[in-house]
């Protein structure tokens, strides 16, 4: 009967990737009573840090990661047990914890990324959750330079409630180094013309900067395939947007020169590690990169004005609306969020910048969760 009362508390997965990760900190003391969404616990990954908040209820009878830790994930990090449980019980659940295998209760045999062809054009994405489940699936869609990875803390979570995808955009992440137009109406096509080719009838909408663009233009050309809309940090708001760093970051090709650009992404700079930055450089050293990032960045955001701003001309008419924005967000500013139209649902999150899905990731999961029900 004890081990049955006995909860663990276990290392997260966060994104695609992720393999392990270190303990920062500890927020909660042995003997704490633990509420379902209580932060517990910072962890940092090889991207960015994050705080790991308690999917279970519980008295924390055992802190067993120690901080400086690094661990596998789905690691033992802690026990909640109620105070009837011995301290011998528990002792015994630690000993005999394994960490399951790889792939252990995940979608057997399901790739982690998938490909498909549009327009001559190879994409990469990702799928998560139970695509049987009869629900439309919830497309995430990055910003300008950004990919599927963006989503890391999100699309997990979001996966519980509902089937995702995530697509890296033409000339991004690991999909080809071209573009099916540099308007986005040509990229609001070709993402449409990509659920055609995997089969998607109907979606519910989610992008950040750029890709809240793209989302809000798709909802203009085709309303009958998107359920609703969420746009965080998007662009498409408004006329404003700071084109020294959108040049900045087509042209950076060092470290030096990517660090503090993408520390202006972010209300914490610190939150950009050194991989984070190695990443993002793999990408743009790739051939054509640059001239792509230039090229798109012009006819975007060009003079620091914004080019199309297809989300001011989305009605109350329109699939169900929720915008959210980074309150200190150095990118797009936070006033373009009072432009959304009559019926949106609007939250600015305080401490939080243009990357406002991973600073704030709790947050913003609970808002979208909430959004699709």
């Amino acid at each position: 009967m004890a081990a049955a009362a006995i909860t663990p508390v276990i290392m997260p997965k966060w994104g695609l990737e992720m393999r392990e990760g270190t303990i920062t900190a500890w927020l909660v003391d042995e003997g704490a009573q633990i509420r379902v969404g209580q932060p517990i616990v910072d962890i940092e990954t090889d991207k960015i840090s994050n705080t790991y908040e308690a999917g279970d209820a519980g008295l924390l009878r055992r802190r067993v990661a120690r901080e400086g830790e690094t661990l596998p994930v789905k690691a033992l990090l802690g026990v909640l047990a109620p105070p009837e449980v011995s301290d011998a019980d528990i002792d015994a659940f630690i000993a005999a914890y394994v960490v399951p295998a790889a792939g252990e209760g995940e979608q057997e045999g399901a790739p982690a990324y998938e490909y498909a062809e549009v327009g001559g054009i190879r994409v990469r994405y990702a799928r998560r959750g139970d695509a049987a489940a009869g629900k439309a699936p919830v497309l995430f869609l990055h910003g300008y330079g950004g990919d599927l990875n963006n989503w890391l803390f999100n699309l997990d979570a979001v996966a519980e409630h509902a089937p995702v995808i995530a697509l890296d955009l033409p000339g991004h992440g690991e999909s080809d180094v071209r573009l099916p137009g540099v308007s986005i109406e040509a990229l609001a096509s070709f993402v449409l013309r990509f659920l055609d080719a995997i089969n998607v009838e109907r979606v519910h909408a989610v992008g950040h900067s750029m890709g809240g663009a793209i989302a809000a233009q798709m909802a203009l050309a085709a309303p009958h395939r998107i359920a609703s809309l969420a746009l965080l940090n998007s662009a498409g708001l408004g006329e404003e947007i700071d084109t020294g760093y959108i040049e900045g970051f087509a042209h950076a090709g060092s470290r030096r020169e990517l660090k503090p650009l993408m520390e202006q992404l972010f209300a914490a700079p610190s939150l950009v590690t050194r991989q984070l930055i190695d990443d993002v450089l793999k990408y743009k050293r790739l051939d054509g990169v640059q001239a792509l990032l230039t090229e798109l960045g012009t006819s975007l955001f060009g003079g620091g004005r914004q080019a199309a701003q297809p989300a001011r001309k989305l009605s109350a008419t329109a699939p169900p609306l929720l915008v959210i924005w980074g309150g200190d967000d150095r990118v797009i500013p936070v006033a373009h969020a009072a432009h959304a139209p009559a019926g949106a649902k609007v939250h600015v999150l305080d401490h939080a910048g243009h990357m406002a899905m991973m600073e704030k990731a709790s947050e913003v999961n609970a808002l979208l969760r909430a959004h699709l029900t």
